[in-house]
């Protein structure tokens, strides 16, 4: 596989980083995405979507019509992007995931599950309406929620204001411990998913399967769900419009934010064009 200046596979996020504000990939994106393809760059989706929120931006891209990988569920599960076929999963411990509930439900914040095509909410509310209209899956109040727990589940997901959610973290990280992995996805949204999973670790798996080092990995986030795959990649990038955590930790930082073709910008300049990939600024980058 012929890479350019040295990447030969991108990894992408989608909400605030390959997608524009109103959802879409711009033509120009797009244009851009597909010339790298077309001279031996792998693209590869990677995000805290379940499969069915990913199929459009993969229709887009040409993707699901190439043999390549989507990392979804922030590293949980791995599909086949033209076959839809899961080829790597790992689900969060049920006695981990019900420690985790019954805090969260006692205190009176909602819990919600992904599970490919529907959401399973504890009960109705306003940040599972926003990711409703955000991703067209809809929700499901199922009559026993802990029932699916004990049959295991990819992640649960906690939304509440930011004003709790950094209390509801310190609880539930001491708590869990090494038994989960816990992070914010966006100010709203707190995560748990099982200990070492990531989409840095997706990242890394899409990478052995398709036998290229980490050094040859260019990866674009945005928030801190977005952290590890940032970090593992050989050039991390951070976008334009993206959290002041993760700039920090990146490469370097778009020209322009996810509404004006950041990631196209950085494509176009450094794979494309061929101009040397600038040097690590932030330290403790790759």
């Amino acid at each position: 596989m012929a890479g350019l200046n040295g990447i030969k596979l991108i990894s992408l996020d989608l909400d605030d980083t390959l997608l524009r504000s109103d959802l879409t990939i711009s033509l120009k994106t797009r244009s851009v995405l597909k010339k790298a393809a077309a001279k031996g760059v792998a693209i590869t989706i990677n995000t805290g979507r379940v499969l069915s929120g990913v199929k459009k931006p993969l229709r887009a891209l040409g993707l699901n019509k190439t043999k390549g990988y989507a990392v979804c569920g922030n590293g949980t599960i791995i599909y086949e992007s033209d076959t839809a076929r899961p080829i790597y999963e790992t689900k969060l411990d049920a006695k981990t995931a019900l420690t985790a509930f019954n805090m969260v439900d006692a205190e009176g914040f909602p819990v919600l599950i992904y599970e490919h095509d529907v959401t399973y909410v504890s009960f109705q509310n306003e940040f599972a309406d926003i990711d409703e209209k955000l991703t067209g899956i809809k929700q499901i109040v199922p009559p026993d929620f802990r029932d699916l727990l004990r049959r295991g589940t990819y992640k649960l997901v906690i939304p509440a204001s930011p004003h709790f959610i950094g209390d509801i973290q310190t609880i539930l990280a001491g708590m869990l411990g090494e038994t989960a992995t816990l992070f914010t996805s966006k100010p709203y949204y707190l995560e748990i998913l099982p200990p070492g999973v990531n989409k840095g670790s997706g990242l890394a798996k899409v990478a052995e399967m398709l036998g290229i080092k980490r050094e040859e990995v260019m990866a674009f986030g945005d928030s801190m769900n977005d952290e590890a795959m940032v970090k593992w990649a050989g050039c991390g990038v951070a976008m334009l419009n993206g959290e002041d955590r993760i700039k920090k930790i990146a490469r370097f930082v778009t020209p322009a934010s996810n509404n004006n073709d950041g990631v196209a910008a950085v494509v176009e300049r450094y794979l494309l064009k061929g101009e040397a990939l600038p040097p690590p600024v932030n330290a403790g980058s790759t």
